[in-house]
Parts: C-alpha cells; sequence; structure tokens
C-alpha cells in the first residue's frame, strides 16, 4: 500500500517539474524519501528523479554531462524497480538515443564491449582480471595467513554466530554497531574478557586486536572504543571520542522492591548488550550473556540492543548461539579474565536486522 502522503509528494514534484521548478522538485522528493523511508524507494520516485535531473542537465550551459549520467542511472534505478513501467522506460531510451548523439556515454568509465565485441579497454581490462586471478591463486595460502583469515580446520572461519538485531529498542546502538560491521572495524577484534557463568565482552575496536598484546595497539585492551556516529558526545571532530547515549527498554515493574521483575528488553541468556564505563559512555564494545545467567543488576544501566539465535555453527556443524556463547565462556584465562587464546571476529555481515558474527578459534 502505497501512503497517502507519498502519492502527494509525487504529484507536486511532478507539478514542479512541470513549471520547471527542477531543483524545488528533487527537494520534495528527498523530503518524501526522509518521510517515507523505504516505500519511497519506488519506480515513480526514481524517474521523478531522472526527468528533473534531465532537465537540470540541458538547461545548463554547457549541458552538464554527469547530470545526465545521473538522470540516466535513475531511469535504470526505476526500471530495477518496476521493468514495465512506461514512463521510465520511454524516458530512459530517448535520454539514451540523445546521449548517443551527443557523445555522452551512459558511464564516465571507458567503454568495455561495443556491440558485443571487447573495445581496447575491455581486451585490457580480460588481460587484467586474468593476471589477478593467477596470482591470487598462487599467493592465497600466504594472503589468508597474513591477515589472520585461517585457522585450524577451517579455510575461513570456525564459528557463525548468529544475532537478531533489536533496532526498535535501541536505534543508535544497533545503527552504530551495523556501521562498524560493515565497514571492518570489528575485523581482528578478540574477546577480551571472558567470566564464566556471566557473559563474554569483546568489541574494543581501539585497543583489542588479537593476540591482545599493548605492543600492538600502543593501549591496553578492553580500554578503548568508539561510536560509528556522533550523537551530540565527544569531539565532533574526533570520532574516537565519540560516545553513544543510553537506550533502556526495561523496567521494574516495582523499583522499590528489589525482588521485583523487570518487563521489557532486559537482559537474559544469549543478550547482547553495550559496554560501558558509565552512563552514557558506551563505544564499540559489547558482551554476550553466558548461559544460565540473568544479571539483572546490568538492567537500566547497560543497553540491551541484540540475542543470539539458533541458526549458529561451530566446526561445520549447526549449534544454538546460547551453546556458541557458553563454549566461548569456558576458555582458560588468566587471573585477569583475559583468555589465554582468546578467540577473534573474522568479519561481521549485516542483513536487516541479522548480524552473523564470524568467529576464529586459534
Amino acid at each position: 500500500m502505497i501512503p497517502s502522503g507519498l502519492k502527494a509528494a509525487w504529484e507536486s514534484a511532478e507539478k514542479q517539474i512541470d513549471a520547471g521548478e527542477y531543483d524545488d522538485a528533487l527537494k520534495t522528493l528527498r523530503e518524501s524519501w526522509s518521510e517515507h523511508g523505504d516505500k519511497a524507494d519506488h519506480a515513480n520516485t526514481w524517474t521523478l528523479v531522472g526527468d528533473a535531473k534531465q532537465a537540470l542537465a540541458e538547461g545548463s550551459t554547457p549541458i552538464n554531462r554527469k547530470m545526465l549520467r545521473d538522470a540516466n542511472n535513475a531511469y535504470q534505478s526505476a526500471l530495477k524497480k518496476d521493468p514495465k513501467h512506461r514512463n521510465a522506460r520511454r524516458a530512459s531510451n530517448a535520454l539514451q538515443a540523445k546521449m548517443d548523439g551527443l557523445g555522452i556515454r551512459t558511464s564516465s568509465l571507458p567503454k568495455l564491449i561495443d556491440d558485443g565485441t571487447p573495445t581496447i579497454y575491455g581486451l585490457f581490462a580480460i588481460m587484467l582480471v586474468g593476471m589477478l586471478i593467477l596470482t591470487s591463486i598462487k599467493y592465497m595460502p600466504e594472503i589468508k595467513s597474513a591477515m589472520r583469515l585461517t585457522s585450524e580446520g577451517s579455510s575461513d572461519w570456525d564459528a557463525t554466530l548468529a544475532i537478531e538485531l533489536y533496532p526498535d529498542a535501541a536505534p543508535k546502538t544497533v545503527e552504530s554497531f551495523k556501521d562498524h560491521s560493515r565497514n571492518g572495524r570489528y575485523d581482528g577484534i578478540a574477546f577480551h574478557r571472558v567470566i564464566d557463568n556471566f557473559m563474554v565482552q569483546g568489541g574494543d575496536i581501539s585497543c583489542s586486536a588479537y593476540p591482545l598484546t599493548q605492543s600492538s595497539t600502543g593501549c591496553n585492551p578492553g580500554t578503548g572504543g568508539y561510536s560509528a556516529y556522533w550523537y551530540g558526545q565527544g569531539d565532533q571532530n574526533d570520532m574516537t571520542t565519540w560516545t553513544m547515549p543510553d537506550e533502556f527498554d526495561c523496567t521494574q515493574i516495582d523499583p522499590q522492591d528489589p525482588n521485583s521483575p523487570w518487563v521489557g528488553t532486559c537482559h537474559a541468556p544469549g543478550i547482547l548488550s553495550m559496554a560501558n564505563s558509565g552512563a552514557n559512555t558506551g563505544g564499540s564494545q559489547f558482551y554476550l550473556v553466558d548461559k544460565d545467567s540473568t544479571p539483572s543488576h546490568l538492567n537500566g544501566k547497560h543497553t540491551v540492543f541484540g540475542i543470539v539465535t539458533d541458526d549458529s555453527t561451530y566446526l561445520g556443524s549447526d549449534i544454538g548461539g546460547i551453546e556458541l556463547v557458553d563454549k566461548m565462556s569456558l576458555l582458560p584465562v588468566d587471573e585477569g579474565d583475559r583468555p589465554l587464546s582468546p578467540p577473534y571476529i573474522h568479519s561481521i555481515e549485516i542483513d536487516g536486522n541479522m548480524a552473523y558474527m564470524h568467529l576464529i578459534f586459534p
């Protein structure tokens, strides 16, 4: 169902384009995207974007080639959403014919294939790709070893911990975690604190790179980390100072009674929660609550933003997420709760509100 507000935005943008108010039309479409989110990612929206940008490009002197390509890309986005969208198809064909007549490529990159035949750029690209494939095959073991992408018994990782994230309960925390994950900031980061029957802690992207030696990072493991976004806390020009506000979705029915039950998104076995050093000091560090542990004393002090799920794996076999956390909690540690052979994160894949944390157990 298309929201009535989105339909109204389309009508308004179309009228603005007809009136020659192309910048205003683009502003209207941007605002509709902010208001309606993914629902605005529609063939009609992209077609109107293409119409406005094409008009702006053709109104420039000389013609704005980059914006003309942007218009073409908008039409292609519309056709991906709806291949049968007549207006997008008609506008796309007309624009491509016009660009061909002006000698403007639809891409700023060199054309690799022309009428099914590789161009000189295409032949060069084929040779280059072939050389890269041969080189990677020859040196892949050394490359993986140098980047710590191998481990005994697996060519990539030993385990995958599946985690369902809670964006409704903790939107900022989930947003930051996703950005750190997508940008590889957690890659190679070890779990620096393990306490059996309580939790396992990791995510210190500043100071806890495997193998947890101060000489490798210049700071003590477990003392660093920062938010992926600036939420008004820390120096806006220094990302490493950014912290995030607490997001609590867990309340006690009777705060005056210490035995009163908690309701909402609270600590329980398998919960993923944000570590901190006090109120509103969360950064990138997180912890996973161990099996049979329900640390209710952390409710209202640490942001809960996910939970492990059963579709996890260990050494190629299916395993419950909580069982995998429990395996980590049983690792030998020193007197400071630091694992003697710390597991570390190979990478984290984000798929919607699911995170797949690939782990290596040295």
